[in-house]
This record gives structure tokens, C-alpha cells and sequence, in this order.
């Protein structure tokens, strides 16, 4: 009997013990495991502010987003990104407004916006610079984009390795032909981005 009550108190106390967290390894990418890198899409979220006639910066979220990179941990600043969007895919909670926001970008004729990186440069701390080609409504324009390295590691139970990233930016939607709304929302766009890549 004893020994069923301590049997049972083990197997009780397994199970009810928090997870191990998963926490970065590194923050230096010279130490990040080489290989091929994709886009966590459950952990991957765009953020886009529009300012509304100078009372808020209105919020939208673009849910459809995909991505990958090579990455060497050797020359980490050529890597070169690219990232995915579907343009139907914007998220202002109200499902009338999505369609008529993702109709500013003529979704049926420009059915993909992509950015693909040309330059990284590190401004130290873990940060730095990312630029590249942005494809928008038809549009291509570079884009520099300020990042954060938040670091490397195994994920959740030691499953995988994944990378971190947080990262802003600012475009004019005027200079990629993208005018609906206006005037009531500015022409600045800000951009907000949390994503994860796991090591395939």
C-alpha cells in the first residue's frame, strides 16, 4: 500500500511540474547553428499603425505570413531573408472593414507582398539594420527595417532550434500606389513585427 501511495505521488509530481522554460542560448549569431531556417507561423505576427485623422494610430494585423532563410552562422550578415504576406489576410477584427482594407490593395490582381532582404548590418547590443526589396501592389522599393537578435536555442522541452527576431519600420503607402482611406488614414505606415524561424 505504501508503495502504491509513493508511486502515485511521483507519477503526481511529473505531471503536475511546470515545463522547463525555453530560453535563448545565445544572443550572439556567431554561435547560432548553421542550416535552413522557416517561419514559426504561430509565432509570427505583422503589426501595421495607420494614423486616424490625428486622433489614434488605428491597428490591423496581417495573419498570413510565411518565410525563410540559409543562414551561416560564419558570414551571418549575407544572409538573405524573404518573407510573405497575404494581403487578404489583414485582421482589423470587424470582417466588413478587413475586406474593405485588403481591398486597398487589389488583393485578386497583387495577390502576394514580399520583402527579400539585400543588406544586414549589426549597430551593436543585438541590433541592427535589415534592408531589402519590398514588393507592394505591384511596387518594388527598398525598405530598412531596425531589428533585434533576441537570440537562439532549443525551443519548448529542448524541441528544435529557433531564432528570435523583433524588429519596426515606417513606409509610405503613396509611393507603392495604395491610396484608399485617404485622407482619413495618414499616408505613414508603421510596422511591427514578432517572428520565430525554426532550424529545419
Amino acid at each position: 500500500m505504501k508503495t502504491k501511495a509513493m508511486l502515485l505521488g511521483v507519477v503526481l509530481c511529473l505531471t503536475l511540474a511546470p515545463a522547463a522554460p525555453a530560453n535563448p542560448e545565445t544572443t550572439d549569431p556567431a554561435k547560432t547553428p548553421a542550416g535552413q531556417y522557416e517561419l514559426d507561423k504561430r509565432h509570427a505576427s505583422l503589426i501595421v499603425r495607420v494614423g486616424h485623422m490625428g486622433f489614434s494610430h488605428y491597428t490591423m494585423r496581417f495573419t498570413g505570413l510565411s518565410g525563410s532563410f540559409v543562414y551561416d552562422p560564419a558570414s551571418w550578415q549575407t544572409t538573405k531573408a524573404t518573407i510573405t504576406v497575404d494581403p487578404k489576410s489583414i485582421d482589423t477584427t470587424e470582417n466588413s472593414f478587413d475586406r474593405t482594407v485588403a481591398g486597398y490593395f487589389e488583393p485578386d490582381k497583387y495577390p502576394v507582398i514580399q520583402f527579400v532582404s539585400t543588406e544586414l548590418k549589426s549597430t551593436g547590443d543585438g541590433q541592427g539594420e535589415l534592408t531589402g526589396d519590398l514588393t507592394l501592389h505591384g511596387v518594388t522599393k527598398p525598405v530598412t527595417l531596425k531589428v533585434v537578435f533576441n537570440g537562439a536555442g532549443p525551443g519548448l522541452l529542448g524541441a528544435g532550434i529557433r531564432m528570435g527576431f523583433s524588429g519596426v519600420g515606417r513606409i509610405k503607402r503613396s509611393e507603392f500606389n495604395v491610396t484608399g482611406g485617404r485622407p482619413w488614414a495618414s499616408d505613414d505606415v508603421d510596422l511591427m513585427f514578432e517572428v520565430e524561424f525554426v532550424k529545419k
